[in-house]
């Protein structure tokens, strides 16, 4: 009784953060109005960075401060996070300049391929692959081509960017599988977005107009952004995993992108064409098969 309420509470932490993670797109989207996506995402994941300390400082107290570092091998984890913050960086650049240009419900479900991609890496990276990835892929390029390609076969910029930052989201994924086993995943994450925030305020210094009435302006995106999205909705997602059966993860995370078109939809009054739906409900069930798939071969065997 007692874990099936540890499950219940982990299920509720994940679909939690998975609205904070839909609901994100809508303020990014909102946020393109006040802000250049370089420099609103330097803030974000500085933001972010900031929110993860506390985190941080309590493992560190928990295990000795010392022996925290020791244990995890600071120049290692250093360079892990730079690697994941390098990455996460041109992820979340693609994705924040394709947001000028679509809709947050469909960059939410185009991000959502990452999901699909992933086994596809892993499969030339002498990874196994499953039947389940398979269906997943040919429902998914369905999906895309209903929500995105245009009777003349070109695809809208912005979601040719997001589809770009799919991609560079499945090789985050697969980074985060080499790095986090071997150091601590909260300050693994802390450093990324510190480095993710560094370099794209690099580039918004040399690129963009930074004013600080931009900032105020858009003031609600960027703290939504920053301590919900990364801050908030992390720290929910690492706990519930302790607790969660990886099936019901793979399910109630999925649900980020039917958040995003939801939020979109009820915020921005964004509206999807009966093509994009069904390009969406393809997509949808794509990404649920490919990632409960061996899940529930396994209980059948």
């Amino acid at each position: 009784m007692r874990n099936n309420f540890r499950i219940l509470k982990a299920d509720i932490f994940l679909l939690v953060a998975a609205f904070i993670w839909g609901a994100a797109f809508v303020a990014q989207r909102v946020g393109m109005d006040y802000l250049p996506p370089f420099y609103f995402n330097g803030i974000r994941f500085l933001l972010g960075g900031i929110t993860l300390l506390p985190l941080v400082l309590i493992n560190s107290k928990k295990s000795n401060q010392l022996n925290f570092f020791q244990k995890r091998d600071l120049k290692g984890v250093l360079v892990g996070g730079f690697c994941l913050g390098s990455i996460l960086f041109v992820a979340s650049s693609l994705q924040q300049i394709g947001m000028i240009y679509t809709t947050a419900g469909k960059a939410g479900f185009i991000t959502g391929l990452y999901v699909v991609i992933v086994p596809i890496v892993g499969y030339f990276l002498k990874q196994d692959i499953h039947f389940g990835v398979v269906i997943g892929v040919i429902l998914s390029v369905i999906g895309l081509y209903l929500l995105s390609i245009n009777e003349d076969f070109t695809m809208d910029k912005g979601d040719f960017f997001v589809f770009l930052c799919s991609v560079m989201f499945s090789f985050h994924v697969i980074a985060i599988g080499y790095f986090a086993p071997k150091y601590d995943c909260i300050f693994l994450s802390c450093i990324q977005f510190f480095v993710n925030a560094c370099l794209s305020l690099i580039v918004a210094f040399f690129w963009e107009n930074i004013s600080w009435q931009s900032i105020y302006s858009g003031l609600w995106p960027i703290l939504y952004g920053g301590f919900m999205s990364a801050g908030i909705a992390f720290t929910l997602q690492v706990v519930a995993q302790k607790d969660a059966p990886p099936a019901h993860a793979s399910i109630i995370m999925s649900l980020e992108s039917v958040f995003a078109a939801l939020t979109g939809w009820w915020i921005l009054r964004e509206v999807l064409s009966l093509r994009a739906r069904w390009g969406c409900i393809f997509m949808f069930i794509g990404a649920v098969l490919a990632q409960i798939w061996p899940y529930v071969f396994k209980r059948n065997k």
